[in-house]
């Protein structure tokens, strides 16, 4: 090989291996010291863009199953206004058993018939229950989305129930003006087992919506775990390589050096 003064291969050969090695080590450090590796767009520009997909699908899995558990509230908001009807059914029904007893004279049936009017009130009270504004008895059924691409398919209906209305049999208990005015027992029983089969939705509604969010639950814990798999360092596998670099990084600077002092060689041929 030639001794020359002008150009140093070696030393050049030396520095770019340095350098590479350095800018290596820097990377490994920034991965560590973040916990990501992906500090950069270009360290992996196709895993940046999947990541940003699936965490914007983790966030939205996360609102959903609250607003699943905002409706689980409902629901048990309801179920306990229909807790509350069915025993002023169970005591209006009693009342006007004991309205058809002979031996009551017309101030005790004007007694219960007090009662009767003033547990009339309440359920019509009840019947415009509200939760958050959102009236909980109505004519109106409501949707609820059980995933986070808000498909149709996977939708759940929380069904209308109206205690106003006649064809619940509350209805026609409410309208009557006393407890004369209720033609038969039957009309109140009929009441009772309506509400019954409501509370029965209710229940089978909770139970879906249940369901529901725990498959979200598991949903959001897979697709953390695939985001992780593309965005979180390997803290074993980064710590070996931050090693390897160091060493080279050490290594690469001692050859360096010895690199420029070969140009030494030059001068003593000169002297």
């Amino acid at each position: 090989m030639s001794v020359v003064i002008n150009t140093n291969y070696s030393a050049t050969v030396a520095s770019n291996n340095l350098a590479a090695s350095n800018t290596m080590l820097q990377k490994s450090l920034n991965r560590l010291s973040s916990g990501s590796k992906i500090v950069n767009p270009s360290d992996d520009a196709g895993g940046l863009a999947v990541s940003m997909k699936l965490n914007a699908t983790v966030k939205r899995q996360a609102a959903v199953n609250s607003n699943i558990g905002n409706a689980v509230s409902l629901l048990q908001t309801q179920d306990g206004a229909l807790k509350v009807s069915a025993k002023i059914l169970d005591r209006i029904s009693e009342l006007r058993t004991l309205n058809d007893d002979v031996t009551k004279s017309t101030t005790d049936k004007d007694n219960y018939n007090t009662e009767f009017l003033a547990l009339k009130n309440q359920l019509t009270a009840i019947s415009s229950e509200k939760f958050n504004g959102v009236s909980m008895f109505g004519s109106s059924s409501l949707t609820v989305n059980a995933t986070e691409d808000a498909s149709t398919s996977s939708q759940i209906t929380m069904t209308a129930r109206d205690l106003s209305n006649s064809s619940s049999g509350v209805g026609a208990v409410t309208s009557a003006t006393s407890l004369g005015g209720i033609s038969a027992i039957s009309t109140v029983t009929t009441a009772i087992e309506n509400v019954a089969t409501m509370r029965a939705g209710n229940g089978a509604e909770q139970s879906r919506l249940a369901f529901a969010s725990e498959l979200l639950t598991v949903n959001k814990a897979n697709l953390e775990a695939a985001t992780s798999r593309i965005t979180d360092v390997d803290v074993a596998e980064e710590s070996t390589q931050l090693a390897r670099w160091n060493t080279l990084v050490q290594a690469g600077t001692a050859m360096l050096s010895q690199a420029n002092q070969s140009s030494q060689t030059a001068l003593r041929l000169l002297s």
